[in-house]
C-alpha cells in the first residue's frame, strides 16, 4: 500500500483537533495535512452535543474559577465568538441566551455578590440580580410547589442574553474541518474510521500503524484525543509520571422547558468535580438537562467497546503506589467520599431520579419526580490527571511533549471553549519545529478580540 506523508498529521476529529486543522490550514504555510479520527464521523465522541454541557465556559458564571484563570478562559472563548460572527454562524449552532451563576443561603448569597464586584470589570455585560428580579427572568428559581417564595435568599449573578453562551460543539467541529478544506492551495485530508494503535519515530518521521492498514506518516503528529491521548504516549514510552482515572458525567433530562436559560450553582471547593448546573438543552427543544454527575467509570469512552475500553483504561491508569496514594488520600474525605457514592446511586434506575430531584431543587424548588427522567446516551467521560510526581489529582488541560516532534494533548473541561486558544499555542509550536510560518496578523485580525 502506497504511504501518504504529511508535514502534519492531527489524531482525534474532535473540536481540539479539528480547530488545529483549521488553524494550521488558514493561517500557517504548511502545506500538507491531514486529519485522523476513528469513527465515522467528525465530533462524534466527547465533542457532540449530547456528550457536554453544550456551554461557552467563558469565566464569567463558573465559580471555581479564580480571576487569572478567568482572564485566561475568556481570551480563548472570546475566539469562539468572533469565529461564529465571521462566518454568520449565530441561530445555526450557536445562540445567546441568558445564563446565572445563583447563590443559595447566606453564605453563597455573599460569594455572588462578592464575586461580581471583582468580575464585573472583565465582563461588563454582567448584572446582579436579587430575588424580586429573578421572580421576573426565572421565576422557577424562586417559587415552591404551592406558590410561595423559596425560604433561603437568594441572589444571581449573570446576562439576560446579549453574548453566545450555547454552541453545538459537534457542528462546530464539523465547521472547522469545511472551512480548512476551503483553503486554497493546501491539502487537508480526512480519515475516517482510522483508529490509530501506535505511533512509531523512525528518524525524523512518525509512521502512524493502524487498524484499518493505512499507511501514513507525517514530520510532526498532535494528538487530540481524549484519554487516548494519554494511552498512545504510554505506548511510545513517555507519560510515564502520570495516570489518568475516568470521570462520566451524566444527565436527567425535564420533559418539558423550565427554564428561560442557564443556571450555575456555586462550587463547593472541596469537591473536584463540576456543581450541579441546569441548561436548556438545545437537541431537545430547549428543555432543562441537568447535570452532571460524577461517575468515576473503569473505561475510557462511555458508550463503545465495553472490554476494550476498559483494557485501555487500566493501562492509562498507570496503577502504581502513587497512584493508590492519590484514591486514598481523596477517598480519607468524608465529603468527597459521600459525594462519589452518592453520584454512583444516580445510575440506579428509580432510585436515581429520586436522590437526583432532591439535589435539583436547589435550582428549582417545585421541581417533581414526574417533570424529569435519566438522559440516557448522553453525557461523556472526561480524563483527570493522576500525577504521580505531586501525587495529586489534577484538574485542567495537561500535555505529553517529551519526544520532539509530537505532542499529546489531554483536555477536559473547558476543552472545547479553549479549542482555538490551545490550537493557536501547537500551531505555533509545529510551525516552530518544521521551520514554517504562521500569519499572527492574521489570526488576531479574524479572531482576537482587541
Amino acid at each position: 500500500m502506497e504511504e501518504k506523508h504529511y508535514e502534519v498529521v492531527v489524531i482525534g476529529g474532535g473540536i481540539s483537533g479539528s480547530a488545529l486543522l483549521y488553524e494550521l490550514a488558514k493561517f500557517s504555510n504548511i502545506k500538507s495535512l491531514a486529519i485522523v479520527e476513528k469513527y465515522e464521523g467528525i465530533g462524534t465522541l466527547n465533542t457532540k452535543a449530547s456528550a457536554n454541557s453544550q456551554t461557552i465556559h467563558c469565566g464569567d458564571i463558573e465559580t471555581n474559577y479564580t480571576l487569572e484563570k478567568a482572564k485566561s478562559v475568556k481570551a480563548k472563548a472570546d475566539m469562539i465568538s468572533r469565529y461564529i460572527i465571521n462566518n454568520n454562524y449565530g441561530e445555526k449552532f450557536a445562540f445567546k441566551t441568558q445564563k446565572l451563576a445563583m447563590g443559595v443561603g447566606e453564605k453563597e448569597v455573599d460569594i455572588i455578590k462578592n464575586r461580581f464586584e471583582d468580575f464585573k470589570s472583565l465582563y461588563p455585560y454582567l448584572e446582579l440580580f436579587d430575588k424580586n428580579r429573578l421572580k421576573e427572568i426565572e421565576p422557577r428559581l424562586v417559587f415552591k410547589e404551592n406558590g410561595e417564595e423559596r425560604d433561603e435568599n437568594i441572589v444571581a449573578m449573570g446576562t439576560t442574553g446579549e453574548v453566545f453562551t450555547t454552541v453545538d460543539f459537534g457542528a462546530m467541529a464539523v465547521s472547522l474541518i469545511e472551512n480548512a478544506k476551503k483553503v486554497e492551495n493546501k491539502i487537508c485530508d480526512v480519515y475516517l474510521n482510522t483508529e490509530v494503535e501506535i505511533i512509531d519515530k523512525i528518524g525524523d518521521r512518525f509512521y502512524l500503524k493502524t487498524k484499518n492498514k493505512k499507511s501514513i506518516s507525517a514530520d510532526f503528529v498532535v494528538v487530540n484525543a481524549g484519554a487516548h491521548s494519554l494511552y498512545l504516549a504510554h505506548k511510545m514510552g513517555v507519560g510515564k509520571d502520570i495516570g489518568s482515572v475516568s470521570m462520566a458525567g451524566s444527565f436527567f433530562l425535564t420533559k418539558e422547558k423550565l427554564l428561560n436559560g442557564k443556571v450555575y450553582m456555586v462550587q463547593n471547593p472541596k469537591l473536584p468535580f463540576a456543581a450541579l448546573h441546569a441548561d436548556p438543552d438545545i437537541l431537545a427543544n430547549g428543555c432543562t438537562r441537568f447535570g452532571p454527575t460524577a461517575l468515576p467509570l473503569p473505561k475510557l469512552e462511555r458508550y463503545h467497546g465495553c472490554l476494550q475500553s476498559s483494557c485501555e483504561w487500566a493501562k492509562t491508569l498507570n496503577l502504581s503506589k502513587e497512584i493508590v496514594s492519590i484514591f486514598y488520600d481523596l477517598l480519607k474525605d468524608g465529603e468527597i467520599r459521600n459525594y462519589l457514592f452518592r453520584n454512583i446511586a444516580f445510575e440506579i434506575p428509580g432510585l436515581g431520579v429520586k436522590l437526583f430531584v432532591k439535589d435539583a431543587r436547589k435550582i428549582i424548588p417545585s421541581l417533581k419526580e414526574s417533570e424529569i427522567y435519566f438522559a440516557r446516551g448522553f453525557g461523556g467521560v472526561r480524563p483527570q490527571v493522576l500525577n504521580k510526581k505531586s501525587k495529586k489529582l489534577e484538574f485542567g488541560e495537561f500535555s505529553v511533549n517529551e519526544i520532539d516532534g509530537v505532542i499529546f494533548n489531554m483536555t477536559p473541561s473547558p476543552g472545547a471553549t479553549s479549542c482555538l486558544g490551545n490550537a493557536y499555542r501547537d500551531a505555533k509550536i509545529v510551525c516552530d519545529y518544521l521551520g514554517k510560518n504562521f500569519d499572527e496578523n492574521k489570526f488576531k485580525n479574524e479572531l482576537v478580540d482587541e
